[in-house]
């Protein structure tokens, strides 16, 4: 008689959930990218403000590392285009609960756009490579993405200091703000978002 193990049975399990995710049609994906939306919308509000920088410390980055892994290929990204869509349309999704086009005029639409790329290269890569769902490549490629981010953010915020402030930043002054201060929170993210996305994955193709 065969015993399944506790350990086999939920390792089947998450196999099934990330099969029945990935073969979806499309109204449904569409469904789960806005609950996404919800779970970025309240982790957005997770802020630490910091003096010398407009842009504040936030969970935002779980919230695209989630979509990504959750949602796969090309749905954890439309989550974010969708986060971003409404809350250009005044929803009040944004940091701080803001909403409304302005942001994408602030300091901090740069971290915006990363969210959005991230969110497709790791839902790419974490449904076609079964092999990267293992923690230590995993963690690697969550890292690259939170830099992916911090990078995109930077160049915003250069920007804007320019258009907006008419201050002519150094880039050790934009690095300072926009970049530096974020990773070492960001490379913890990745290791807590590294930690709970091994253990929920299948190990094998799922589709």
């Amino acid at each position: 008689m065969n015993t399944i193990t506790l350990g086999e049975r939920y390792a089947r399990t998450r196999y099934e959930v990330f099969k029945w995710r990935y073969h979806l049609a499309g109204a449904e994906k569409l469904t789960l990218a806005f609950l996404m939306v919800g779970l970025m919308a309240v982790l957005a509000q997770v802020r630490i403000p910091l003096p010398w920088t407009p842009v504040p410390i936030t969970g935002s980055t779980f919230g695209a590392i989630f979509a990504g892994v959750l949602l796969g290929n090309a749905w954890g990204g439309i989550s974010m285009l969708l986060y971003i869509a409404l809350g250009t349309a005044g929803l009040p999704v944004f940091t701080g609960f803001k909403g409304g086009a302005a942001v994408l005029l602030g300091p901090t639409a740069g971290y915006l756009l990363g969210f959005v790329v991230t969110a497709f290269l790791i839902g790419y890569i974490t449904d076609n490579y079964a092999k990267a769902r293992r923690f230590l490549p995993l963690f690697n490629i969550l890292v690259v993405s939170s830099m992916i981010i911090l990078a995109f953010g930077s160049v915003h915020l250069w920007m804007w200091l320019g258009a907006v402030k008419g201050q002519s930043a150094s880039l050790g002054e934009v690095l300072w703000m926009g970049f530096i201060p974020f990773i070492p929170g960001d490379i913890i993210k990745s290791f807590i978002a590294a930690l709970i996305a091994t253990s929920i994955t299948p190990k094998e193709s799922y589709k």
